[in-house]
């Protein structure tokens, strides 16, 4: 630990923070100046004694992560990069917070300016992904140490402890042994609607306790305390939260400490009494000299470590495979991809596409170091952990499978955590029924253009007997709803591993896989193309077509048994699966027209029709799903709601 001021000239580097959070959210006449004020003392000592980063080189692989979780003080963090010297953070973005074009959006946003780690806003999302960027830390420093040692910080707020994902990132990180992880919870005792006494009773350091971690507490406006109480929890090989007694709007003497100086601007006459009351004696959005020097020290002390770290990556022997794992080459599955799919073409395996995965997850796993799979506890049915795959366990992070628990949303918030922490790709799965219990995560992915790749197995009527409340009729739906999610259903083993092609090769979208409980015929009768990247394909011609049937998944077994039916009668049906709306409508006009054909068309899918807008026209025909299933084997599910190919071939006929 490094003390760079005196305690009087840290409350002024904080007061600085104050000044810029009040300003900027008086000038946008819109913000959160609260929080930002309550946590600036806290997260002045953070930055200044203990956070590592070099604004200059904002990838650093090993850098310190700065997690914040309470998203809406998000000037908090303009600020300090501000202050720091990120060169896309001038002053002229403070001024223009939260306008329209301006990197300081209303809630930090990955992506949007250097230095942000994760997009946060919706309560629980921040302090969840850090769980993940942790266990992404665990997992290097296992495979890489010397090279990979660094912390992840995180500040949250009562909003984020109340929000049930909360507890799941909480209950995974102290079974963990997650060490490296420091949470900050700014307990000022507020939410919006008034004190929190208003509806929680939850004594919050028993909770973290009995989760397992090291739990301690300060006075979030005490230097002191606050410094003493950070180098304690590092100390600690337990995951630490440190509870910082804090006044909500600190500085502003007729606001501070009620909910009213939460989400809403001071106005300017608090403004000018905030200043009188912190000895600020300068301009809106003026910034002292001093205050700029003692901040950027913070910046050249990360530049240090920084080349000292170079320095060291220059010579260790596992310098190459850790700058492989950065990079995330997939050259090597190409060949071992093309070379499986031939084999598949060869024995025409009829097997459920999660049992596909799993055999294409052995190719994947065998030529790509860098995947880390995991499931909610249901590994057995997911099928997501390949054969001599190595679990993860509190005291060995050299494997690459996880076991997340009974804990959807928590796997896939830290899933998003590892995929942004940039050494590996995450997998994880679940069944598609609970895609709604992990689908704040998911959206913030794609949001984030992140990676991360969601297996989610029996994805319709086909699981059978489970019923209704695991038959996901509509979540498909719900899914490609969600822009910049690719949402792929392949029909059989050839597709679904060209699923994990694509999957792998993605680099700026998640990509979430419906996959079948029952078993699939071989379909493809080539091999040499991915066809499912093209999003939909003519898998069966005919010439001068009459009809076209397009279907997904397990369907696409049905439509080809009606295009036989119909074939029987003189009806030329060509048949398309269509395993990814999304990137169908990605292709050209001219392929599209191809591919869906003149005449009439029939949708067929196990599910609700909603979202075939881009491949059906009103006029057309689909065979799905109007309500929700039943419990009963799957071939008679599928009889009792007609998506058979008798019901696919008079849905035809009835349009010619």
């Amino acid at each position: 630990m490094t003390v760079q001021m005196t305690a009087a000239d840290e409350r002024t580097m904080a007061n600085a923070v104050r000044a810029l959070a009040m300003d900027a959210v008086q000038a946008a006449n819109s913000g959160h100046p609260g929080m930002p004020m309550g946590m600036a003392d806290v997260a002045t000592v953070l930055f200044n004694r203990f956070v590592t980063l070099d604004p200059a080189a904002p990838d650093w692989a090993n850098r310190d992560r700065f997690v914040l979780s309470a998203g809406h003080g998000s000037m908090l963090l303009y600020a300090i990069h501000h202050l720091l010297g990120y060169d896309d953070m001038g002053m002229d973005q403070i001024r223009a917070f939260r306008q329209l074009g301006s990197r300081t959006a209303g809630h930090p946003e990955y992506g949007h300016a250097k230095g942000i780690e994760v997009t946060t806003g919706p309560l629980g999302q921040g302090i969840s992904t850090a769980v993940g960027m942790a266990i992404s830390e665990r997992l290097g420093r296992a495979r890489f140490p010397g090279l990979i040692d660094h912390h992840v910080y995180v500040i949250a707020g009562d909003g984020c402890l109340m929000e049930g994902i909360s507890h799941e990132a909480i209950d995974l990180a102290g079974h963990l042994g997650l060490g490296h992880l420091i949470v900050l919870w700014d307990d000022n005792k507020i939410t919006i609607d008034g004190d929190t006494d208003l509806a929680t009773s939850t004594d919050q350091m028993a909770r973290f306790a009995a989760a397992g971690w090291h739990v301690l507490a300060c006075d979030g406006h005490n230097t002191t305390e606050i410094a003493d109480a950070i180098a304690a929890a590092k100390a600690d090989p337990r995951p630490s939260m440190i509870a910082c007694r804090t006044i909500i709007g600190f500085g502003a003497p007729n606001k501070q400490g009620g909910h009213d100086v939460h989400g809403a601007p001071l106005g300017a006459t608090e403004i000018d009494a905030a200043r009188k009351h912190l000895g600020w004696s300068h301009a809106p959005f003026e910034m002292p000299e001093p205050v700029y020097m003692a901040w950027r020290k913070i910046a050249s002390r990360g530049a240090e470590a920084r080349k000292s770290w170079n320095n060291r990556l220059a010579t260790d022997p596992k310098a190459d495979g850790l700058q492989s794992l950065i990079a995330q080459d997939t050259t090597a599955l190409t060949a071992a991809m093309a070379a499986y799919k031939a084999q598949l073409l060869a024995d025409k395996p009829k097997v459920a596409t999660r049992k596909a995965s799993e055999m294409a997850l052995g190719v994947v796993n065998s030529a790509l170091p860098f995947s880390i799979g995991g499931s909610a506890d249901l590994t057995g049915s997911n099928l997501t952990k390949s054969k001599g795959q190595v679990s993860v366990t509190p005291q060995d992070f050299t494997g690459s499978y996880l076991h997340y628990g009974v804990r959807e949303h928590g796997m896939a918030a830290a899933m998003n955590g590892i995929a942004l922490s940039g050494l590996f790709r995450p997998y994880g799965g679940t069944f598609l029924a609970f895609a709604d219990y992990c689908r704040p995560s998911i959206r913030l992915a794609a949001l984030m253009g992140v990676p991360t790749i969601f297996v989610m197995t029996h994805d319709s009527i086909g699981l059978g007997e489970d019923g209704p409340t695991h038959q996901p009729v509509e979540i498909i739906a719900s899914l490609r709803a969600i822009p910049n999610l690719l949402v792929l259903r392949p029909c059989d083993a050839i597709e679904t591993a060209e699923a994990w092609e694509i999957a792998m090769a993605s680099t700026d979208r998640p990509v979430l896989m419906a996959l079948s409980r029952q078993n699939l015929p071989v379909l493809r009768t080539e091999v040499s193309e991915n066809l499912s990247a093209r999003g939909a394909y003519v898998l069966r011609d005919v010439a001068e077509r009459q009809v076209t049937l397009i279907a997904t998944g397990s369907e696409v077994e049905i439509a080809v048994a009606a295009a036989d039916l119909l074939a029987a009668d003189g009806i030329r049906a060509a048949v398309v699966s269509a395993p990814c709306f999304e990137t169908f409508a990605e292709q050209d006009e001219a392929y599209r027209a191809g591919v869906l054909g003149s005449g009439p068309r029939v949708g067929v899918e196990a599910a609700i029709r909603q979202g075939w807008d881009g491949l059906l026209r009103h006029t057309d025909g689909f065979v799905g799903m109007t309500g929700f299933g039943a419990s009963a084997p799957a071939p008679a599910l599928y009889r009792h709601f007609g998506i058979t190919p008798e019901a696919v071939a008079a849905a035809a006929k009835a349009r010619l």
